[in-house]
């Protein structure tokens, strides 16, 4: 079995967000794999890396934290009659029997925002009456032996992700253990300060527009360099071939991978072209990138994955506002502390 469906089957298994580190250990454990290397870790996290850049939205796997990977919650799934969870194969347009009557799961994720959204009433939950409501509606099967706590670990990992990156997420927690929707906050703080997040990054990717095209390529430079990559070079302006930035992707000090980039300032959507042009560009052993303030249309999407030839990596102009607040480019952090009663009240013979 190969290092990816080794890490599937452990995911699977786990059910949360698992290191590089932990997935080596429990997938050498149980027999799935072997590496006579002295850093198994680090194979893993390349391996697993490289899948999610190859395939982008359609890799099996997602990073949710730093050498930190998981299984992508539109992947997992699925049918709840089923005694394990497996990849979702499913082909809509088949209307066979099993598709007609079995209930399908949701992922952790989505399975808490529907909890919520039908239960909650507008007011918080406790994550093992989330968890325990999920599983009793059919709405979430998993074979691991500690679902609340997946549960929490889950919504936990995707708070710090959201903060980290400025996004307004779904989920906010009210209280240690009692999570509520963004969206059922009217107008509380963790609702305005979700408002005014999005308005933030609506802004910051207007002033990305307004950047000259040598200024945006000194900006990508900047993110590259703020995300760990090495030997950073931006090309001479109006002389690059196609390429705006070169650098070395460094993961865990052992593992690096020349990364050729372009930077586009654009309004309009990045057509397949851009995607050969890229790839027509690329020096020996590189792979390439591009960023874009727009988006990238299906042909694009579907040259940069061609199975048979160099990856392309596509960062649309939502993910590249993203990392830039997560990094503080362009953005101000701003903390405050802000106290709030418990859930359960002080009563007097607690004190």
């Amino acid at each position: 079995m190969n290092v990816q469906n080794a890490a599937i089957q452990i995911l699977q298994d786990t059910g949360r967000p698992l290191h590089a580190k932990e997935i080596a250990e429990r997938i050498i454990e149980a027999g799935l794999w072997s590496s006579d290397g002295k850093t198994p870790e680090a194979t893993v996290s390349a391996r697993l890396y490289t899948d999610i850049k190859k395939h982008g939205d359609q890799s099996t796997f997602v990073k949710v934290a730093p050498q930190t990977f998981f299984l992508r919650d539109v992947q997992i799934v699925a049918v709840c009659d089923a005694k394990e969870p497996k990849l979702k194969n499913v082909n809509p347009t088949v209307n066979s029997k099993e598709n007609q009557n079995s209930r399908h799961c949701l992922s952790f994720l989505d399975a808490a925002e529907k909890v919520l959204d039908q239960f909650g009433n507008r007011n918080s939950m406790h994550y093992r009456k989330i968890t325990d409501k999920a599983i009793n509606q059919g709405w979430l099967n998993t074979s691991g032996k500690t679902p609340e706590a997946t549960m929490n670990a889950q919504l936990v990992t995707e708070l710090k992700r959201a903060k980290a990156s400025g996004e307004p997420g779904r989920f906010v927690r009210t209280s240690p253990g009692y999570y509520s929707l963004v969206k059922g906050m009217g107008t509380g703080l963790p609702y305005q300060i979700s408002k005014h997040n999005r308005e933030i990054r609506k802004k910051l990717l207007s002033q990305l527009m307004g950047l000259s095209p040598a200024q945006f390529e000194e900006l990508v430079g900047q993110l590259l360099a703020e995300m760990g990559f090495e030997s950073i070079e931006v090309t001479k302006y109006g002389n690059d071939g196609g390429i705006d930035v070169r650098g070395t992707m460094l993961i865990s000090d052992v593992v690096r991978i020349k990364m050729a980039v372009q930077a586009k300032r654009w309004k309009r959507n990045i057509q397949s072209p851009t995607v050969q042009q890229v790839r027509g560009s690329l020096g020996v052993h590189e792979q390439g990138l591009i960023i874009s303030t727009s988006d990238f249309s299906t042909g694009a999407i579907k040259e940069a994955n061609q199975p048979d030839k160099t990856p392309v990596g596509l960062m649309n102009g939502e993910q590249l506002v993203t990392l830039l607040m997560e990094y503080n480019i362009g953005v101000r952090r701003m903390s405050h502390d802000l106290f709030e009663l418990e859930e359960q009240p002080i009563e007097k013979g607690d004190i």
